[in-house]
């Protein structure tokens, strides 16, 4: 059910600016890796680019094979993606926003994943009618995971997850995370709250500059006086052992 993410070289960016310069990454099967750094380190392009959405250069391989262009071809080979501001259709109701998420499968299997989505998320069965403009910032996010869910990832990348959330609904959000890594899918969440970010990871990668300043156990690299210093501007790339 989960997968492994190989990057290698990979440089992306918009209209001919480079925002990611030669990342390597590595995001192990049913693992839970954390990507932080400033605002404007590329975080976001990482996903962008890895679910297809810009052009990307360099070799990146997804459970060992490499990972195609095209985002309808990447989302059949299982990784999902949950873009930052959550990118729902307001005028459709929760329901019809999660049929969405599962519209490459037959009816039966989609009604089926629905299901299931139901029970991951109870307060969305609770308002599957509901328009999801109408829903609170946290609902809306719980919602754009369970329309990512409705492909059933292998990989599943999130990105801010947690960005304009109240920490009560933080919480709740972080604990789904993690019981998504423990029902076998891998994840790679880009997150800006760094502390809360690093206390569930198992691997983290600082970003900076469009490039990777720091990288090693996410314990590790929460406690190390070099995260500091990735974040004001550090440019040697620093692996913890």
């Amino acid at each position: 059910m989960s997968a492994s993410l190989h990057v290698h070289g990979m440089s992306a960016g918009y209209g001919g600016i480079r925002v990611l310069d030669g990342i390597d990454l590595e995001v192990q099967a049913r693992k839970l890796t954390v990507v932080v750094g400033p605002n404007g380190a590329g975080k976001t392009t990482l996903l962008r680019a890895l679910s297809g959405l810009i052009p990307r250069d360099g070799e990146v391989r997804f459970d060992g094979a490499p990972l195609p262009q095209a985002p309808s071809a990447i989302v059949s080979h299982g990784l999902g993606h949950v873009p930052e501001g959550r990118q729902l259709f307001p005028l459709m109701t929760v329901a019809e926003n999660l049929e969405l998420g599962g519209y490459l499968v037959a009816r039966a299997e989609r009604a089926r994943r629905l299901a299931r989505a139901f029970e991951f998320f109870p307060r969305l069965a609770e308002r599957r009618r509901q328009l999801a403009g109408t829903m609170s910032g946290g609902e809306q996010q719980m919602l754009a995971v369970g329309r990512a869910l409705m492909g059933t990832p292998r990989l599943l990348m999130l990105d801010e997850p947690s960005l304009g959330l109240a920490p009560r609904m933080v919480d709740e959000l972080f604990s789904i995370v993690l019981r998504i890594r423990a029902e076998g899918t891998t994840v790679l969440l880009v997150e800006q709250n760094v502390a809360r970010a690093l206390a569930i990871a198992e691997y983290a990668y600082v970003f900076e500059r469009g490039r990777v300043a720091l990288h090693g156990r996410a314990s590790e690299v929460l406690a190390s006086d070099h995260l500091r210093t990735a974040y004001l501007g550090g440019h040697a790339v620093i692996k913890l052992q």
